[in-house]
Protein backbone atom coordinates (compact mmCIF):
# COMPACT_ATOMS: atom_id res chain seq x y z
CA UNK A 1 0.00 0.00 0.00
CA UNK A 2 1.39 3.37 -1.14
CA UNK A 3 1.98 6.63 1.23
CA UNK A 4 -1.27 8.23 -0.51
CA UNK A 5 -3.37 5.21 0.06
CA UNK A 6 -2.57 4.98 4.19
CA UNK A 7 -3.26 8.93 4.03
CA UNK A 8 -6.26 8.29 2.41
CA UNK A 9 -7.22 5.64 4.71
CA UNK A 10 -6.38 7.55 7.85
CA UNK A 11 -8.69 10.49 6.46
CA UNK A 12 -11.55 8.24 6.32
CA UNK A 13 -11.17 7.39 9.32
CA UNK A 14 -11.04 9.89 11.06
CA UNK A 15 -14.39 11.71 9.25
CA UNK A 16 -16.21 8.18 10.28
CA UNK A 17 -15.35 8.94 13.91
CA UNK A 18 -16.29 12.21 13.72
CA UNK A 19 -19.81 11.14 12.20
CA UNK A 20 -20.34 9.02 15.09
CA UNK A 21 -19.33 11.65 17.73
CA UNK A 22 -21.60 13.80 16.24
CA UNK A 23 -24.68 11.20 15.99
CA UNK A 24 -23.85 10.95 19.98
CA UNK A 25 -23.71 14.40 20.45
CA UNK A 26 -27.31 14.62 18.32
CA UNK A 27 -28.75 11.52 20.55
CA UNK A 28 -27.46 12.94 23.74
CA UNK A 29 -28.66 16.92 22.88
CA UNK A 30 -32.24 15.17 21.94
CA UNK A 31 -32.48 13.25 24.94
CA UNK A 32 -31.47 16.46 27.12
CA UNK A 33 -33.94 19.10 24.75
CA UNK A 34 -36.96 16.43 25.08
CA UNK A 35 -40.33 17.79 27.13
CA UNK A 36 -40.28 16.92 30.72
CA UNK A 37 -42.90 14.92 31.36
CA UNK A 38 -45.31 16.83 34.09
CA UNK A 39 -46.13 14.31 36.64
CA UNK A 40 -47.58 15.06 40.38
CA UNK A 41 -46.87 12.98 43.31
CA UNK A 42 -48.73 12.78 46.50
CA UNK A 43 -47.28 11.49 50.08
CA UNK A 44 -50.27 9.69 52.21
CA UNK A 45 -49.50 12.15 55.38
CA UNK A 46 -48.10 15.77 56.46
CA UNK A 47 -44.57 16.72 54.86
CA UNK A 48 -41.97 14.16 57.50
CA UNK A 49 -38.74 11.78 57.31
CA UNK A 50 -41.42 9.34 56.48
CA UNK A 51 -40.79 10.73 52.79
CA UNK A 52 -37.42 11.62 52.68
CA UNK A 53 -36.61 10.07 49.60
CA UNK A 54 -38.95 11.90 47.78
CA UNK A 55 -37.79 14.79 48.93
CA UNK A 56 -34.59 14.37 47.72
CA UNK A 57 -34.69 13.37 44.12
CA UNK A 58 -36.70 16.29 43.45
CA UNK A 59 -33.94 18.30 45.71
CA UNK A 60 -31.24 16.14 43.66
CA UNK A 61 -32.75 16.85 40.55
CA UNK A 62 -32.78 12.72 40.10
CA UNK A 63 -36.58 12.97 38.39
CA UNK A 64 -35.63 15.59 36.11
CA UNK A 65 -32.73 13.58 34.88
CA UNK A 66 -35.37 10.31 34.26
CA UNK A 67 -36.82 12.93 32.05
CA UNK A 68 -39.87 14.02 35.12
CA UNK A 69 -41.15 17.85 35.24
CA UNK A 70 -42.22 16.63 39.44
CA UNK A 71 -44.25 18.48 41.86
CA UNK A 72 -44.73 17.32 45.03
CA UNK A 73 -48.04 17.55 47.15
CA UNK A 74 -48.24 18.47 50.65
CA UNK A 75 -50.32 15.54 52.03
CA UNK A 76 -52.40 14.84 54.78
CA UNK A 77 -55.56 13.68 56.26
CA UNK A 78 -57.35 16.92 54.37
CA UNK A 79 -56.26 15.55 51.06
CA UNK A 80 -56.88 11.95 50.30
CA UNK A 81 -54.94 9.99 48.06
CA UNK A 82 -57.37 8.00 46.18
CA UNK A 83 -59.57 11.87 45.48
CA UNK A 84 -56.53 13.21 44.47
CA UNK A 85 -55.74 10.13 42.26
CA UNK A 86 -59.11 10.29 40.73
CA UNK A 87 -59.37 13.62 40.11
CA UNK A 88 -56.16 13.50 38.18
CA UNK A 89 -54.46 15.85 40.65
CA UNK A 90 -51.92 13.44 41.62
CA UNK A 91 -49.91 10.96 39.15
CA UNK A 92 -48.52 9.01 41.94
CA UNK A 93 -49.40 8.33 45.64
CA UNK A 94 -47.65 6.57 48.55
CA UNK A 95 -50.18 4.62 50.49
CA UNK A 96 -50.02 1.40 52.78
CA UNK A 97 -50.23 -1.94 51.12
CA UNK A 98 -53.60 -2.59 53.33
CA UNK A 99 -55.10 0.72 52.35
CA UNK A 100 -54.47 0.63 48.77
CA UNK A 101 -56.20 -2.92 48.82
CA UNK A 102 -59.10 -1.48 50.51
CA UNK A 103 -59.62 1.27 47.91
CA UNK A 104 -58.91 -1.23 44.85
CA UNK A 105 -61.67 -3.11 46.85
CA UNK A 106 -63.99 -0.51 46.74
CA UNK A 107 -63.63 0.62 43.01
CA UNK A 108 -60.50 2.20 42.80
CA UNK A 109 -58.51 0.98 39.73
CA UNK A 110 -54.99 1.54 41.18
CA UNK A 111 -51.94 -0.83 40.72
CA UNK A 112 -48.88 -0.92 42.43
CA UNK A 113 -45.89 0.27 41.16
CA UNK A 114 -42.86 -0.28 43.88
CA UNK A 115 -42.75 -1.30 47.97
CA UNK A 116 -40.67 1.37 49.13
CA UNK A 117 -40.66 0.10 53.42
CA UNK A 118 -40.50 -3.70 53.82
CA UNK A 119 -41.36 -4.12 57.22
CA UNK A 120 -44.19 -3.44 58.65
CA UNK A 121 -43.46 -0.01 61.65
CA UNK A 122 -46.86 -0.96 63.33
CA UNK A 123 -46.26 -2.14 66.70
CA UNK A 124 -47.99 -2.21 70.27
CA UNK A 125 -46.41 -0.56 73.25
CA UNK A 126 -47.16 -1.81 76.52
CA UNK A 127 -46.90 -0.88 80.34
CA UNK A 128 -44.64 -3.07 81.92
CA UNK A 129 -46.37 -2.26 85.23
CA UNK A 130 -49.23 -3.75 83.84
CA UNK A 131 -47.59 -6.95 84.07
CA UNK A 132 -47.19 -7.28 80.22
CA UNK A 133 -44.06 -9.10 79.31
CA UNK A 134 -44.66 -10.97 76.31
CA UNK A 135 -47.29 -10.77 73.45
CA UNK A 136 -49.48 -13.54 76.39
CA UNK A 137 -49.55 -11.18 78.84
CA UNK A 138 -52.33 -8.71 76.73
CA UNK A 139 -55.04 -11.17 77.62
CA UNK A 140 -57.59 -9.22 79.49
CA UNK A 141 -55.71 -5.98 79.03
CA UNK A 142 -56.95 -2.89 77.70
CA UNK A 143 -55.33 -2.17 74.41
CA UNK A 144 -55.95 1.18 71.86
CA UNK A 145 -56.60 0.49 68.33
CA UNK A 146 -56.36 2.64 65.66
CA UNK A 147 -59.40 1.74 63.58
CA UNK A 148 -58.21 2.22 59.74
CA UNK A 149 -54.83 -0.56 61.31
CA UNK A 150 -56.88 -2.88 63.45
CA UNK A 151 -56.62 -5.26 61.16
CA UNK A 152 -53.03 -6.73 62.35
CA UNK A 153 -53.36 -6.49 65.81
CA UNK A 154 -56.36 -8.48 66.10
CA UNK A 155 -54.54 -11.11 63.89
CA UNK A 156 -52.44 -10.93 66.55
CA UNK A 157 -55.20 -11.63 69.42
CA UNK A 158 -56.51 -14.41 67.00
CA UNK A 159 -53.43 -16.05 66.44
CA UNK A 160 -52.44 -16.61 70.39
CA UNK A 161 -56.23 -16.63 71.41
CA UNK A 162 -56.34 -13.68 73.78
CA UNK A 163 -59.34 -11.76 75.16
CA UNK A 164 -58.39 -8.29 74.73
CA UNK A 165 -60.67 -4.96 75.61
CA UNK A 166 -59.96 -2.79 72.93
CA UNK A 167 -60.85 0.79 72.53
CA UNK A 168 -60.57 3.81 69.77
CA UNK A 169 -57.62 5.53 69.74
CA UNK A 170 -56.90 8.94 68.93
CA UNK A 171 -54.51 10.73 67.48
CA UNK A 172 -52.16 11.55 70.56
CA UNK A 173 -50.56 9.48 72.81
CA UNK A 174 -52.41 11.45 76.12
CA UNK A 175 -54.88 7.55 76.86
CA UNK A 176 -51.70 5.87 76.93
CA UNK A 177 -49.67 8.43 79.15
CA UNK A 178 -52.63 8.89 81.58
CA UNK A 179 -52.64 5.37 82.28
CA UNK A 180 -55.85 5.13 80.63
CA UNK A 181 -55.14 1.77 78.38
CA UNK A 182 -52.26 -0.98 79.02
CA UNK A 183 -51.53 -1.17 75.92
CA UNK A 184 -51.07 1.29 72.93
CA UNK A 185 -50.93 1.24 68.89
CA UNK A 186 -47.39 3.08 67.98
CA UNK A 187 -45.30 3.54 64.87
CA UNK A 188 -41.90 2.57 65.37
CA UNK A 189 -40.25 5.59 63.96
CA UNK A 190 -43.07 8.07 65.19
CA UNK A 191 -45.18 7.68 68.32
CA UNK A 192 -42.81 5.07 69.98
CA UNK A 193 -39.98 8.15 70.05
CA UNK A 194 -42.72 10.30 71.38
CA UNK A 195 -43.15 8.19 74.38
CA UNK A 196 -39.72 8.11 75.34
CA UNK A 197 -39.53 12.27 74.71
CA UNK A 198 -42.58 12.28 77.32
CA UNK A 199 -40.69 10.80 80.09
CA UNK A 200 -41.72 6.65 79.97
CA UNK A 201 -37.66 5.03 79.55
CA UNK A 202 -37.43 2.35 77.78
CA UNK A 203 -36.98 -0.11 79.74
CA UNK A 204 -40.79 0.66 81.32
CA UNK A 205 -42.40 -0.51 78.19
CA UNK A 206 -42.65 -3.92 76.17
CA UNK A 207 -42.32 -3.66 72.38
CA UNK A 208 -44.46 -6.13 70.49
CA UNK A 209 -43.83 -5.42 66.65
CA UNK A 210 -45.88 -7.43 64.38
CA UNK A 211 -42.97 -8.74 61.74
CA UNK A 212 -41.57 -10.60 64.93
CA UNK A 213 -45.16 -12.45 64.76
CA UNK A 214 -45.83 -13.32 61.34
CA UNK A 215 -48.25 -10.52 60.50
CA UNK A 216 -45.19 -8.39 58.78
CA UNK A 217 -47.51 -6.20 56.53
CA UNK A 218 -44.94 -4.13 54.44
CA UNK A 219 -46.76 -0.40 54.21
CA UNK A 220 -45.12 2.22 52.17
CA UNK A 221 -45.88 1.60 48.37
CA UNK A 222 -45.79 3.45 45.28
CA UNK A 223 -49.52 3.35 43.13
CA UNK A 224 -50.65 5.15 40.70
CA UNK A 225 -54.16 4.57 37.99
CA UNK A 226 -54.26 1.26 36.33
CA UNK A 227 -55.07 3.66 33.71
CA UNK A 228 -51.83 5.80 33.58
CA UNK A 229 -49.58 2.92 33.73
CA UNK A 230 -51.10 1.71 30.74
CA UNK A 231 -50.42 5.31 28.47
CA UNK A 232 -47.41 5.41 30.57
CA UNK A 233 -45.60 2.66 31.18
CA UNK A 234 -41.84 4.55 30.93
CA UNK A 235 -43.19 7.25 33.02
CA UNK A 236 -44.12 5.05 36.15
CA UNK A 237 -40.56 3.12 35.19
CA UNK A 238 -38.70 6.33 35.55
CA UNK A 239 -40.83 7.51 38.08
CA UNK A 240 -39.51 4.54 40.38
CA UNK A 241 -35.71 4.63 39.53
CA UNK A 242 -35.25 8.14 40.57
CA UNK A 243 -37.55 7.61 43.94
CA UNK A 244 -35.42 4.52 44.48
CA UNK A 245 -32.43 6.69 44.25
CA UNK A 246 -33.70 8.76 46.08
CA UNK A 247 -33.91 6.95 49.50
CA UNK A 248 -30.22 5.62 48.46
CA UNK A 249 -29.30 9.17 48.35
CA UNK A 250 -30.95 9.70 51.89
CA UNK A 251 -29.61 6.90 53.60
CA UNK A 252 -26.23 7.96 52.55
CA UNK A 253 -26.77 11.73 53.18
CA UNK A 254 -28.59 11.94 56.50
CA UNK A 255 -27.93 15.48 57.98
CA UNK A 256 -28.77 16.99 53.97
CA UNK A 257 -31.59 15.19 54.15
CA UNK A 258 -32.89 15.99 57.48
CA UNK A 259 -32.31 19.72 55.97
CA UNK A 260 -34.54 19.15 53.15
CA UNK A 261 -37.14 17.73 55.51
CA UNK A 262 -37.29 20.27 57.83
CA UNK A 263 -37.49 22.89 54.92
CA UNK A 264 -40.88 20.97 54.22
CA UNK A 265 -42.63 20.44 57.45
CA UNK A 266 -41.32 24.49 58.59
CA UNK A 267 -43.41 25.48 55.33
CA UNK A 268 -45.90 22.87 56.61
CA UNK A 269 -45.80 24.37 59.81
CA UNK A 270 -46.00 20.69 61.32
CA UNK A 271 -44.88 21.34 64.28
CA UNK A 272 -41.95 18.80 64.39
CA UNK A 273 -38.42 18.98 65.44
CA UNK A 274 -34.99 18.04 63.91
CA UNK A 275 -34.31 15.46 66.97
CA UNK A 276 -37.86 13.63 65.90
CA UNK A 277 -37.31 13.67 62.20
CA UNK A 278 -33.71 12.03 62.85
CA UNK A 279 -35.46 9.29 64.34
CA UNK A 280 -37.89 8.93 61.71
CA UNK A 281 -35.43 9.50 59.14
CA UNK A 282 -33.07 6.56 60.59
CA UNK A 283 -35.74 3.86 61.33
CA UNK A 284 -37.21 4.58 57.66
CA UNK A 285 -33.79 3.71 55.99
CA UNK A 286 -33.71 0.38 58.09
CA UNK A 287 -37.29 -0.64 56.73
CA UNK A 288 -36.66 -0.11 53.53
CA UNK A 289 -33.86 -2.34 53.58
CA UNK A 290 -35.43 -6.13 51.86
CA UNK A 291 -36.49 -8.97 54.85
CA UNK A 292 -35.16 -11.28 52.38
CA UNK A 293 -31.51 -10.74 50.79
CA UNK A 294 -32.56 -12.08 47.41
CA UNK A 295 -35.61 -9.12 47.38
CA UNK A 296 -35.11 -6.26 45.67
CA UNK A 297 -35.17 -2.52 46.93
CA UNK A 298 -38.93 -1.64 45.95
CA UNK A 299 -39.91 -5.00 45.27
CA UNK A 300 -43.32 -6.89 46.84
CA UNK A 301 -43.24 -10.66 46.63
CA UNK A 302 -46.31 -12.49 46.27
CA UNK A 303 -45.83 -13.81 49.62
CA UNK A 304 -45.97 -10.72 51.13
CA UNK A 305 -48.99 -9.55 49.55
CA UNK A 306 -51.08 -12.87 50.01
CA UNK A 307 -50.33 -12.26 53.62
CA UNK A 308 -52.06 -9.15 53.65
CA UNK A 309 -55.11 -9.70 51.56
CA UNK A 310 -55.66 -12.80 53.19
CA UNK A 311 -55.46 -10.98 56.85
CA UNK A 312 -57.74 -8.50 55.13
CA UNK A 313 -60.29 -10.91 53.35
CA UNK A 314 -60.52 -12.97 57.00
CA UNK A 315 -61.06 -10.19 58.87
CA UNK A 316 -64.30 -9.22 56.62
CA UNK A 317 -61.88 -5.59 55.22
CA UNK A 318 -62.42 -6.69 51.63
CA UNK A 319 -64.48 -8.42 49.84
CA UNK A 320 -61.92 -9.81 47.24
CA UNK A 321 -58.26 -9.14 45.87
CA UNK A 322 -56.96 -8.82 43.15
CA UNK A 323 -54.67 -11.46 41.43
CA UNK A 324 -50.80 -10.96 42.11
CA UNK A 325 -49.64 -9.80 38.85
CA UNK A 326 -52.94 -7.82 38.61
CA UNK A 327 -52.00 -5.91 41.06
CA UNK A 328 -48.64 -5.15 41.49
CA UNK A 329 -47.07 -4.01 37.86
CA UNK A 330 -42.95 -5.01 38.27
CA UNK A 331 -41.79 -1.88 37.31
CA UNK A 332 -38.13 -1.57 39.64
CA UNK A 333 -35.02 -2.30 38.20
Amino acid sequence: MNRQSKRMRCVFSILALAVVGSLLLSAVVAQESAPLAKVAFLPHWIPQAQFAGYYMAAEKGFYRQHGLDLTVLDGGPRKPVDKALASGEATFVSHFLSSALRLRDNGLALVHLAQITQRSALMLVAHKSSGIESVKDLNSKTVSLWPDFSVQPRALFRKYNLHVRTVTQGPTINLFMRGGVDAASAMWYNEYHLFLNSGVNEDEMTLIFYDQHGLNFPEDGIYCLAETWRAKPDVCRRFVQATLEGWKYAAGHREEALNIVMQRTDQAHTGTNRAHQHWMLDRMCELIQPVNPATRPGELTREAYERVAGELKNSGEIKSAPAFEEFHVPVSP
